[in-house]
């Protein structure tokens, strides 16, 4: 389980490094806070109501870790059941998931068991796996218990955060922590010789309709 600290942080300039770029997806239960976990972390930023994503969402952000850029294609899925049959589309060909429940919601919880079980059985066979309980600036709310979902993750090989997207609380370190675990040189990540740093810009299709409470996708 890692409990890494930090930010995405620029690479110094000058430095050479390796670029790799591997496909993440994000799954969950509708209002979890997928969608503002993946606006803090690409754009640092964060809104009080939050359109409901429609089918997925596309952006990109790096992150730097020692000599080598990786470079994350985040797929921030839609939540309502209508949808959960897209899903493997979505995360076929993913090197890396991260599955958010609600801290305050216990069948969201159940929920990511669920959709863990099916990464586990469907997915590629070394995908990095994330469990976030998001919402933990909510803690005076909690209904899942810190402890359960943490011998959770460690029984099914999970690394495993509780995250705000509100306050930015490990919202970066979730994803430093799967970038530090997935392999450097898997076939899939391109690797090319040049400098960079956090990219702060994104790709963002987002389509959506409607306002949702806080954290909503």
């Amino acid at each position: 389980m890692a409990t890494r600290t930090g930010a995405p942080r620029p690479a110094n300039s000058g430095t050479q490094g390796k670029i790799c770029q591997f496909k993440l997806v994000l799954l969950g239960e509708s209002a979890v806070g997928k969608s503002s976990l993946v606006l803090r972390f690409v754009k640092g930023q964060f809104h009080e109501y939050q359109e409901s994503t429609i089918g997925a969402a596309f952006l990109t952000q790096t992150v730097c870790l020692q000599d080598t850029t990786v470079k994350f294609e985040i797929w921030d899925t839609a939540g309502q059941e209508r949808y959960h049959s897209l899903a493997p589309m979505y995360y076929r060909g993913a090197q890396a998931a991260i599955v958010v429940y609600d801290i305050t919601n216990q069948d969201t919880f159940a929920r990511a068991k669920t959709w863990v079980k099916e990464l586990q059985r469907q997915a590629s066979p070394n995908i990095v796996i994330a469990l976030a309980g998001n919402k933990a600036d909510l803690s005076n709310k909690r209904m899942v218990e810190h402890d359960d979902a943490v011998s959770y993750a460690e029984e099914n090989g999970l690394l495993f955060m509780e995250t705000s997207a509100k306050t930015a609380m490990h919202v970066n370190d979730i994803f430093l922590a799967i970038a530090e675990k997935l392999p450097k040189n898997e076939a899939g990540a391109s690797a090319n010789r040049q400098s960079a740093g956090v990219g702060l810009t994104a790709t963002d299709n987002r389509e959506g309709s409607g306002k949702s409470c806080c954290g909503s996708n």
